[in-house]
């Protein structure tokens, strides 16, 4: 008999072929909280990007050889065109979609930047007071730490 990865029962896979068969991708991201007194930056995505019109904060893929702050500030660099003071990590969420991909975000504050922001990629980029987050429509992925600010909880 088989078991679920088709092999005979005798010749059980190791670990490593169960990984290499049956992958989980989990991208690993970096995004901004810029603060300016009780607002946060929030930016909303093309109707052309994956997630259309979703509401997020700006950052994104960490690459190979990049710390989680060195991925950050060029991001913010491209995203926004601003030199970027990267503060504490303030969360971590580790988010699965329904396609089975999962997301390991890292959130940091961004009280000090350079530069005017520019809007380079987004649909809208716009100052959101903390009590009005839950009126934008977020990703998935970052609805539960948008309460949280929303509360008062976090910052």
């Amino acid at each position: 008999m088989d078991d679920i990865w088709g092999q005979p029962r005798d010749s059980f896979p190791s670990e490593s072929t169960r990984e290499n068969r049956d992958p989980i991708l989990t991208k690993q991201v970096v995004a901004a909280l810029i603060v300016r007194g009780d607002e946060i930056l929030c930016c909303q995505r093309t109707e052309h990007q994956a997630l259309a019109l979703k509401w997020e904060f700006p950052g994104g893929k960490i690459e190979a050889g990049e710390t989680p702050p060195e991925a950050l500030r060029r991001e913010l660099d491209e995203e926004l065109g601003i030199s970027a003071e990267i503060g504490r990590e303030i969360a971590r969420v580790l988010h699965t979609y329904q396609n089975g991909n999962s997301v390991n975000l890292h959130f940091y504050v961004v009280d000090r930047y350079e530069n005017e922001l520019q809007n380079r990629i987004f649909r809208e980029v716009r100052w959101v007071k903390r009590s009005d987050l839950p009126t934008l429509d977020f990703l998935d992925a970052d609805k539960e730490l948008v309460r949280q600010l929303a509360a008062g909880e976090l910052l």
